[in-house]
């Protein structure tokens, strides 16, 4: 078994082609996906896959790029997250590469999200690029961390150094790894990855996007987490299988999912 802890399935090219996607996810053993929705606009499309999968759930919350987007509220996203297929908010954080940096805007969008995190008692998806340390200090202003008496939840798509790892560790998030650990000038992606305790990892693919390295060229989807598996259970010395069945745990402990029947 193994899940893909993000993914985009109700976005771009892979929105056009679920059925064929979900078919070869069941032909390699990918069980289950956490569709992840970037704005309240695709929230509808993507909580539409999840009420007919049993083994999609969904998240909602807003991405920190886009503008001219509706901006949440501590409200609607609490009262969204009520239904039973959204098992987490966001993805959220601060992205200062295709931002500029420290944007009022963006950070009280991401305090918004940890606030509603709190209440909800859902776990936050974390987006983190070239803000890191901001990212770190907002969420632990804002009380995000089972440290705290909050939630916590993942690092997704970490591309990090070892210390924000272990500050991310103490607050209680797990850590999950995407295709970039695959590629070759990933060195020190994969010592991090060596770090991290093996109750607190998870892998994703974020597809449409990062494509592991042996596919490279073509449109990432969920069957390819097996390629970021494989080079996690290199990493740590362990069989493919493993890494799968204690990634499959954690996501499941996680997000609060029982195992579906597909």
């Amino acid at each position: 078994m193994y899940i893909d802890s993000h993914c985009h399935l109700h976005l771009r090219d892979l929105a056009k082609r679920q059925a064929e996607i979900l078919e070869r996810m069941e032909d390699n053993q990918v069980s289950h996906a956490l569709c992840v929705c970037i704005s309240l606009e695709d929230f509808p499309q993507a909580l539409k896959l999840a009420e007919k999968k049993p083994n999609i759930h969904t998240t909602v919350g807003v991405h920190p790029n886009p503008q001219g987007v509706e901006e949440p509220t501590v409200e609607k996203i609490v009262a969204l997250t009520q239904h039973p297929k959204v098992v987490a908010i966001g993805e959220t954080g601060l992205d200062y590469y295709r931002v500029k940096p420290k944007q009022k805007w963006q950070m009280d969008r991401f305090r918004i999200q940890i606030r509603a995190s709190r209440i909800a008692g859902k776990p936050l998806v974390i987006h983190t690029r070239n803000a890191a340390e901001d990212t770190i200090r907002i969420l632990q202003e804002e009380g995000a961390g089972i440290d705290k008496g909050g939630y916590a939840g993942v690092m997704h798509c970490f591309n990090e150094n070892l210390a924000i790892a272990r500050a991310a560790l103490d607050m209680g998030f797990y850590i999950s790894f995407s295709g970039i650990l695959t590629y070759p000038a990933s060195k020190e992606l994969r010592k991090v990855a060596g770090y991290v305790p093996l109750d607190r990892l998870l892998i994703e693919t974020d597809s449409p996007w990062l494509t592991p390295q042996a596919y490279r060229g073509q449109t990432n989807e969920p069957t390819y987490v097996l390629e970021v598996a494989k080079q996690l259970a290199a990493v740590r010395g362990m069989t493919i299988d493993k890494i799968g069945q204690i990634t499959a745990e954690n996501y499941f402990r996680l997000f609060g999912i029982q195992p579906a029947i597909v």
